[in-house]
């Protein structure tokens, strides 16, 4: 089942006090990106983030969860309507993860 636009424009809404907030339409699923560094995405209507300590530690009790067969675990947030929860949660997260790759021509 492909996520909803309402539900993408809904957590884009959540993460509005953030700077540099993106999105990429994936195959009916959405990737979110935060500062340029993937941090989650949008899964059958799910938003599911990369298990990185500061996110468990946050989320201690949240769902690991599939976001398709044959990827990797994910987090499951369900403190979406928490605003102010889910700018802390992307803020904790993005300095555990490694800066981009730039691509060689």
């Amino acid at each position: 089942m492909a996520s909803s636009r309402e539900y993408l424009e809904f957590i884009m809404e959540q993460l509005s006090e953030l700077d540099d907030v993106s999105y990429r339409a994936m195959m009916g699923e959405y990737i979110i990106y935060y500062r340029g560094r993937i941090v989650g995405g949008i899964y059958d209507n799910r938003f599911l983030v990369k298990p990185t300590k500061s996110a468990a530690a946050l989320m201690p009790d949240a769902d690991i969860e599939m976001p398709y067969e044959g990827a990797k675990s994910m987090l499951l947030v369900n403190e979406v309507d928490n605003k102010e929860f889910l700018n802390k949660l992307l803020e904790a997260m993005y300095p555990e993860f490694p800066a981009q790759k730039i691509k060689k021509k």
